[in-house]
C-alpha cells in the first residue's frame, strides 16, 4: 500500500479519478436541459431570459479575478468545495419560489461558483500533474474529465430528467439537483493540493502581490496574452450558445418531452470533443483554425435547417468547439511558469464573461427580429473569421524551428527558469506561430 502511494502513477490515476468524480457530480444536474423552459413556463419572455444570462455572466465578471487569486492565496481545494455548495443554494431557490427575481438570485449564486471554480481547479490539477512529472497529460486528463461532466449531464438528461418531469415535475429536479452538488463538495475534499515545491517557488504574499504577479505575466509575455485571448474567444461563444440549445431545439417543432433529447443529442457532441482534445495535442495554428472553420460551417448548417435532424450537425460543431477549447486551455497552462497560475487563467476568464455578456446581449437583441436559428448561424462567424485569422497569422517554418519549438514544454521551460534564478526575468519569447507547446 505504501508502495501504491509513493508511485507517481498511481498518484496520477488517484488525481484523475477524483477530477472525473467531481466534474460527474457538478453537472449531474437535471434542470440543466429543463431551466429554460422553466422560465418560460414562469413567463419569461427571451430578453428576460437572456438578462438572467447577463446577470450571471456578470457576477461572474466581478469574481473572476478575486477569486483566482484566492485561490493562489489559500487552498485552490477550499474554494471547489465551496462553489458547488454555491450553486445548491442556486437551485433550491429556483424551485421554492420562481419568479424573474428568484432566477436572479439563482444566477448570482451559480455565478460566484463558477468564478470559485474557474481557475481553481485548472490551476490545481496541472501543478499536481507537473509535480509528478506528468504535465503533458493535462490536456488528456482535462479533457475527459469535461467529458465525464458532460456524459454526467446526458445520464441526468436521458435517464432521469424527461420521466422525472413528467412525474415530479420542477420541484423532483431541483431536489436531484441539490443533492448532487452537495456529493460534489464532499468529493471535492479529497483533492490533493501540494502548493510549494521549494523555497523559491512560494507565491507572493498577500492579495495585492499575487494580483501584480499575474497581471505581470500576462502583460510580459506575448504567448501568454495570445492564450488568455484565444481561450476567451473559443470557449465564450459556443458557451453561451449551449444555454439557448433547449430554446432552438423547441423552435423546431419537436413537443416538448422531445426538446431534452435533442439537446442530449449536442452534449453527446461535447462529451466526444472532450475525449479527441488528446489527439490534437501538437496541432498546428492551421489545424486548429480548421477546426474552428468545420465546426462554424457545421454550426450554421445544423441551425438554419430548422428541423430537428440539423441537430447532428449542430452536435458536430459543439464537439469541434469543445476539442478547440480543451486544447486552448492546455496551450494557456503551458506557457504560464510564474507562480500565479489561477489568477493568469482567471484573467482568462474574465475575458471569457466578458465576450458571454457581449454574446447574450446580441442574442436578446436579435430576437426581436430573427428565430432562434437564424441568431444561431450569425454566431458561427466569429469563428470563421478566428480560424482565418490564425490562417493568416501561422507562417512557415523551417526544420529547425520546428526542432526548438518541440524542445521543451511549459513546465520545463519553468523549472529551467526557477533554477537559473531567471524569476522576474523576462518571460520566454513566444513559440514560433503555427505551433502549439
Amino acid at each position: 500500500m505504501i508502495s501504491f502511494l509513493r508511485d507517481p502513477g498511481a498518484r496520477v490515476k488517484r488525481l484523475a479519478t477524483t477530477l472525473y468524480g467531481y466534474t460527474s457530480l457538478y453537472d449531474f444536474i437535471l434542470l440543466y436541459p429543463v431551466y429554460a423552459l422553466l422560465f418560460v413556463d414562469t413567463g419569461l419572455s427571451t430578453a428576460e431570459i437572456s438578462s438572467l444570462f447577463v446577470i450571471w455572466s456578470v457576477t461572474s465578471l466581478v469574481l473572476e479575478v478575486p477569486s483566482g487569486v484566492w485561490a493562489d492565496a489559500v487552498s485552490r481545494r477550499l474554494l471547489l468545495a465551496l462553489a458547488p455548495l454555491l450553486a445548491a443554494a442556486g437551485y433550491a431557490l429556483w424551485i421554492i419560489a420562481p419568479s424573474y427575481w428568484a432566477f436572479a438570485a439563482g444566477f448570482v449564486l451559480w455565478g460566484a461558483a463558477g468564478a470559485l471554480q474557474s481557475g481553481a481547479l485548472e490551476a490545481l490539477v496541472y501543478t499536481e500533474l507537473e509535480r509528478l512529472g506528468a504535465a503533458d497529460r493535462y490536456a488528456t486528463i482535462m479533457g475527459r474529465g469535461h467529458a465525464f461532466g458532460t456524459g454526467a449531464t446526458m445520464v441526468a438528461t436521458a435517464a432521469a430528467a424527461a420521466p422525472a418531469l413528467a412525474v415530479g415535475g420542477y420541484p423532483l429536479l431541483g431536489a436531484a439537483s441539490v443533492l448532487a452538488c452537495l456529493l460534489c463538495a464532499a468529493v471535492a475534499t479529497t483533492f490533493p493540493e501540494h502548493r510549494v515545491k521549494s523555497p523559491e517557488e512560494t507565491p507572493p504574499r498577500g492579495y495585492a502581490a499575487i494580483l501584480r504577479e499575474g497581471v505581470r505575466e500576462m502583460r510580459a509575455s506575448r504567448s501568454v496574452r495570445r492564450a488568455v485571448l484565444l481561450l476567451a474567444v473559443v470557449w465564450a461563444v459556443w458557451g453561451s450558445l449551449e444555454e439557448y440549445i433547449a430554446l432552438l431545439a423547441a423552435a423546431t417543432g419537436v413537443a416538448a418531452y422531445a426538446v431534452p433529447l435533442l439537446v442530449l443529442l449536442v452534449s453527446a457532441g461535447v462529451a466526444l470533443g472532450g475525449v479527441l482534445a488528446a489527439t490534437g495535442r501538437r496541432l498546428t495554428d492551421r489545424a486548429f483554425a480548421g477546426i474552428l472553420a468545420a465546426g462554424a460551417l457545421a454550426l450554421g448548417t445544423g441551425a438554419i435547417s430548422g428541423v430537428p435532424a440539423g441537430f447532428a450537425a449542430i452536435a458536430v460543431a459543439f464537439c469541434l468547439f469543445q476539442m478547440a477549447t480543451v486544447l486552448a486551455g492546455a496551450r494557456l497552462q503551458d506557457r504560464i511558469t510564474g507562480p500565479a497560475r489561477a489568477t493568469v487563467t482567471s484573467l482568462a476568464g474574465l475575458g471569457t464573461e466578458v465576450t458571454g455578456i457581449l454574446v447574450y446581449g446580441g442574442y436578446a437583441a436579435a430576437s426581436t427580429v430573427a428565430g432562434h436559428g437564424v441568431i444561431f448561424a450569425v454566431f458561427a462567424v466569429p469563428y470563421l473569421v478566428l480560424a482565418l485569422a490564425l490562417t493568416r497569422g501561422a507562417g512557415p517554418r523551417s526544420g529547425g524551428e520546428r526542432r526548438r519549438g518541440r524542445r521543451a514544454s511549459g513546465g520545463e521551460r519553468r523549472r529551467e527558469r526557477w533554477a537559473s534564478g531567471e524569476r522576474h526575468a523576462s518571460p520566454d519569447p513566444a513559440p514560433p506561430a503555427g505551433r502549439s507547446s
